[in-house]
């Protein structure tokens, strides 16, 4: 007889010892959305934990787009863009958004994992080298190891690790790859000194720029901007329709040359359905109005500073970060959850984030702003934090921020 392990014994036992460690995982149902409220198990919460960062996902030019391209177009991509699901809409949302950041090319996919996946398994191999900041997103994780690269990871958003880990590993290919801002953290790479990095050991660098399109740098076209490098420095960059533009989907843009190669050879654009005519037109919608409407950065950073001052008021000690993400450090994972769930109580939905999502010992709250909040709303958040962090005392020493 074959002795052999049993798949659903591993998976009942790992699954028992994330209950015992507080890291089981549940979804939760939202009935309604209304601006920044939403109906969760029949309650209406206030939604401190979205990424909709400029208040787009419900904008009515936005649905609207939406709406009418499906009624003309259906609701499905219905093949590949290589066979016969590229759409004019597709075309006109890619020039936009190649207009917007300034780049010769963008090319549209079905999520920022789809595409991540697609930029390191087209560029790499084995003999290549991927360094990587030791924060970035999953995608850009796994994307390096399915490619059969060597990857080498530095400490955060330490451009001289950078450096060294670059030096690590001389022949073949090279990428340096990093969030421009980071999804737990909420702070901004440092760009600019990466980019030297890049350049002096001849590697191409590449910037996930899921959390700072639409609310980073100048008229939102991100980090990149922000730092005011060019196509030479980044000639690559990644950008998602599902945060700050409130849609669906992702988009690689930069060099024609490098973009056209992963139209070719990208076996998750390759062998993938194109996203629904009717998303790209909504996301098109929304591009046009984060390009024009100043008015919601402004909001955004706005409220941004007014929490960080109310909670250095209360004494609130947060991650240093002046985008919308603004996690709250908690500890241990229990504590975390147990201070989520106080919030609940009042009115508030903020996400405990628990490892592998963040470092052993750096479970937190990640608050998260959006230009659908009110000063109002977020002076109220502060206070609800501040009795949550007084009445549940932490189990274990908290780790450092930022350590």
């Amino acid at each position: 007889m074959v002795d052999r392990a049993d798949p659903r014994e591993r998976i009942a036992a790992q699954r028992a010892e994330r209950t015992a460690r507080s890291r089981a995982r549940a979804r939760r149902t939202v009935t309604r959305r209304d601006g920044a409220r939403c109906e969760v198990d029949g309650r209406w919460l206030l939604n401190f934990c979205g990424n909709d960062y400029l208040g787009l996902s419900q904008q009515f030019q936005v649905v609207n787009a939406l709406m009418d391209t499906a009624a003309r177009d259906g609701a499905g991509g219905v093949a590949s863009h290589l066979v016969c699901g590229h759409h004019a809409a597709h075309d006109a949302l890619e020039r936009e958004l190649a207009d917007w950041l300034q780049a010769p090319r963008a090319l549209l996919f079905g999520s920022g994992f789809l595409a991540n996946l697609a930029v390191m398994q087209a560029l790499l191999g084995e003999g290549d080298a991927c360094v990587q900041d030791r924060l970035n997103h999953a995608s850009l994780i796994d994307g390096a190891r399915l490619s059969g690269c060597r990857l080498r990871r530095y400490p955060h958003a330490d451009a001289e690790g950078a450096l060294r880990q670059l030096r690590s590993v001389p022949g073949g290919a090279a990428m340096l790859v990093t969030d421009g801002v980071f999804s737990m953290d909420g702070d901004i790479a440092p760009l600019r000194e990466l980019a030297l990095a890049a350049r002096a050991q001849r590697a191409l660098m590449y910037v996930d720029e899921a959390h700072a399109i639409g609310m980073a740098g100048p008229d939102g076209r991100g980090s990149v901007a922000e730092a005011r490098l060019d196509l030479d420095a980044v000639p690559l960059r990644l950008l998602t329709l599902g945060k700050a533009l409130g849609g669906y989907g992702a988009a690689v843009v930069g060099a024609a040359d490098l973009v056209e190669h992963l139209a070719d050879t990208a076996r998750p654009y390759v062998y993938t359905t194109a996203l629904p005519p009717a998303l790209a037109a909504a996301s098109l919608a929304a591009v046009q109005l984060a390009r024009r409407e100043h008015w919601r950065r402004e909001k955004l950073a706005g409220l941004v500073r007014r929490f960080r001052g109310a909670a250095r008021r209360r004494g609130l000690a947060l991650l240093p970060s002046d985008t919308a993400i603004q996690p709250l450090h908690c500890g241990g994972d229990a504590r975390a959850l147990a201070m989520s769930r106080q919030l609940e109580e009042e009115g508030y939905w903020v996400a405990a984030i628990r490892p592998p999502s963040v470092p052993e010992g750096q479970a937190r709250l990640r608050v998260t702003l959006s230009a659908l909040h009110e000063d109002t709303q977020v002076d109220a958040l502060v206070e609800a934090l501040a009795r949550a962090h007084e009445r549940i005392a932490p189990a274990e020493p908290a780790a450092t921020p930022g350590a």
